[in-house]
C-alpha cells in the first residue's frame, strides 16, 4: 500500500510533464531474481537495432566508394601526373601493411611455438628478411621527419630520389627494372677487384693442388668463362682456413665483397666483417630450406628475386636460365658447412660473373 501511494504521488507530480496520450507505467516484477524494474515501452516502434546498424554500414560503404571512384576519375583526368603517383603510393603503403601483418603473424608463431629463424619454411624466411631491409630503408625517413614541417621536405625529397630513399612498393614497373640495374653495376663494379685479390693470396696458399684450382678458376673467370661446379667445389678447404677464410679476410676485401653484396662498405672492417657473417649465413639458411622446397614450387617472380639477391642479375635473363643457375646455386650451397661460407661468399662473384645471358 505504501508502495502504491509513492507512485500514485510521483504521477501526480509529473503530471503535468506527460503528454496526453502516453502512459509510463512501472511494473515491479516479483520473481525468483527478485525486484526488476522494467522501462517504458513504445507501441509505435519496434526496431532491431543490429539490422540498422548493418544496413548504415552498407550504405556508408557504398557512399564511400561511389566518392572515391569520382576522386580517382577527377584525378586521372585533370592531373594525370599526379594520378600515376598518387595510385603507386597508395598500392604501396597496402602492399607495405600487409607485409607488416604477415611479418607478425610469423613473428607470433616463432613465440608461442619457440621456432628459431632457420626453422621456418622458405616463403616465411624469405619474408622476415625482406620485411627487415625494407623497415631498415624506411628508418631514415622516419628520422628526417622528426623534426617540424620537415614531412614536406620528406616528400620533396622521395619524389627526386626514389631509389635511394623508397622501398621496391613505391616504385613503378619501370623503375624497379632501372634501379635493379642500377645497383648491379654497382656491384658488378667490385668483381675484378675481388678477382685480383684471389690472384694476389694464391702465393699464400700451402697445399700446391689448391694453388693451382685457384689460378685456373681466376683465368676462366677472366677469359670470360662460366666455371663449372666441380671447379669451385674443388677449393673448399681453400676458403675454410688462411688466407680466404672468413676471419682472415683483408680489410680492403671484406669492403669489395661488401659492395658485391650491395652492403654499406662504410663501416668499420670488424663491423663489416660481421654483417658479411651474418648475411651470407642468411642466404646459406635460406638455401637448405629452398632445397627442401624445390625450385619447381617457386613462381617466375620468386626464382628472379632469389637469383637477384645471390649475385645474378635475374631482369635480362629467361626464366628457364634462371631455374638452370640457382640450381647451380644451391647444389654449391648445400655442399657446403659453416666453416666454409668464405667460398659462398666468393660464389656471388664466381658463379655469377660469366652465366650465359647475362648484360656486360
Amino acid at each position: 500500500m505504501a508502495l502504491s501511494r509513492v507512485c500514485w504521488a510521483r504521477a501526480a507530480v509529473w503530471g503535468s510533464a506527460v503528454t496526453p496520450g502516453h502512459f509510463v507505467t512501472w511494473r515491479l516484477q516479483l520473481g525468483r531474481s527478485g525486484l526488476a524494474w522494467r522501462g517504458p515501452r513504445s507501441s509505435k516502434l519496434h526496431l532491431s537495432p543490429k539490422a540498422d546498424v548493418k544496413n548504415l554500414m552498407s550504405y556508408v560503404v557504398t557512399k564511400t566508394k561511389a566518392i572515391n571512384g569520382k576522386y580517382h576519375r577527377f584525378l586521372g583526368r585533370h592531373f594525370p601526373r599526379f594520378y600515376v603517383l598518387y595510385t603507386i603510393f597508395t598500392k604501396g603503403f597496402r602492399m607495405l601493411w600487409a607485409d607488416a601483418k604477415k611479418a607478425r603473424r610469423i613473428k607470433t608463431n616463432m613465440w608461442n611455438h619457440n621456432i628459431e629463424f632457420h626453422q621456418l619454411s622458405y616463403r616465411e624466411m624469405e619474408h622476415l628478411r625482406q620485411f627487415r631491409q625494407d623497415v631498415t630503408k624506411c628508418l631514415f625517413l622516419g628520422i628526417i621527419s622528426i623534426p617540424p614541417f620537415a614531412n614536406y621536405l620528406v616528400f620533396l625529397l622521395m619524389y627526386l630520389f626514389p631509389r635511394q630513399l623508397l622501398i621496391r612498393h613505391f616504385w613503378t614497373p619501370k623503375q624497379q627494372t632501372d634501379f635493379l640495374d642500377i645497383y648491379h653495376a654497382f656491384r658488378k663494379q667490385s668483381h675484378p677487384e675481388i678477382i685480383s685479390y684471389l690472384e694476389k693470396v694464391i702465393p699464400l696458399i700451402s697445399d700446391a693442388g689448391l694453388r693451382w684450382h685457384l689460378t685456373d678458376l681466376c683465368t676462366k673467370i677472366q677469359r670470360g668463362t662460366h666455371p663449372a661446379i666441380r671447379d669451385i667445389l674443388a677449393l673448399r678447404e681453400c676458403f675454410s682456413n688462411h688466407p680466404l677464410g672468413m676471419n682472415q679476410l683483408q680489410p680492403f676485401h671484406v669492403k669489395a665483397l661488401s659492395r658485391a653484396m650491395l652492403l654499406t662498405p662504410y663501416l668499420p672492417p670488424p663491423l663489416l666483417r660481421h654483417r658479411l657473417k651474418t648475411h651470407t649465413t642468411v642466404i646459406h639458411q635460406l638455401d637448405r630450406a629452398l632445397a627442401k622446397l624445390g625450385i619447381g614450387q617457386l613462381t617466375a617472380e620468386e626464382v628472379k628475386s632469389a637469383c637477384y639477391l645471390r649475385g645474378l642479375n635475374s631482369t635480362h635473363i629467361g626464366e628457364d636460365r634462371c631455374r638452370t643457375w640457382l640450381g647451380e646455386w644451391l647444389q654449391i650451397s648445400c655442399s657446403l658447412k659453416e666453416a666454409e661460407l668464405s667460398l659462398l661468399l666468393h660464389n656471388v662473384v664466381l658463379l655469377s660473373t660469366n652465366y650465359l645471358g647475362t648484360r656486360r
